[in-house]
């Protein structure tokens, strides 16, 4: 059990540290892109700035789900997720918390997808806030041309 927390909690801390990255990479990006000198989005890039930025945190998850579907594929026995793409699947379906049933862990295994459950969570939310503050300044430079 103590081996399956470890490799687990690695690959958590991978996730987190691509996740890490990642948003700090795009929010420099837009800001030196798209800001405006007061740090609010300039009124005719709101909309791109959004969908851009949902598309790029989608990226991040998908890497984020196909590295623990790697992580299955080199930890688990053969015979436990037979394909790169039902390891991908199974993760995506974790990930998100999903949870079909349609693929499972024997359970020695089982304990892994709490684990990733547990990162898509954290990760989501993280990414929720993430657009969440994007919107905040969307919503600042509105105010600011209604008066």
């Amino acid at each position: 059990m103590a081996g399956l927390i470890l490799t687990g909690l690695s690959l958590l801390a991978a996730t987190v540290v691509i996740h890490a990255i990642g948003t700090t990479y795009w929010v420099r990006y837009l800001l030196r892109r798209y800001a405006a000198v007061d740090g609010q989005f300039r009124q005719r890039t709101r909309i791109g700035v959004l969908i851009s930025s949902a598309i790029f945190l989608s990226c991040l998850h998908l890497a984020e789900v196909m590295l623990w579907a790697l992580g299955y594929r080199i930890v688990l026995p053969a015979g436990e997720l037979e394909s790169l793409e039902a390891a991908f699947y199974f993760s995506a379906v974790t990930f998100t918390t999903l949870g079909y049933g349609d693929i499972t862990l024997s359970s020695a295994w089982r304990l892994l997808s709490g684990i990733e459950a547990i990162d898509g969570i954290l990760l989501i939310g993280w990414s929720t806030a993430f657009m969440f503050a994007i919107l905040q300044r969307t919503w600042g430079s509105l105010n600011e041309h209604k008066g």
